[in-house]
């Protein structure tokens, strides 16, 4: 199984986002890869697993994403709906 197959993202995706609404930064951190893209809603893009969890921690939580990849078991590329 790679990590590109639709049960693993789906989870990996699911525990990932009910961290976020939690606001669970320690279990959310783990599932994030250190070099994470994030493309938010409006086209703006960050990079990297430490802006992105300043960003998610000082704002309310994201839509559930509409695409997501992983790397080594963790979210690599992360996409909100527009």
């Amino acid at each position: 199984m790679t990590d590109q197959d639709s049960p693993v993202v789906d989870e990996v995706t699911r525990t990932a986002y009910e961290a976020m609404l939690e606001r669970d930064w320690d279990r959310l951190r783990i599932l994030l890869h250190p070099y994470l893209h994030w493309t938010m809603a409006n086209g703006s893009r960050f990079r990297g697993r430490t802006k992105v969890m300043e960003l998610l921690q000082a704002g309310p939580p994201p839509a559930a994403p509409i695409a997501v990849e992983l790397r080594d078991g963790q979210i690599y590329r992360w996409q909100e709906p527009p």
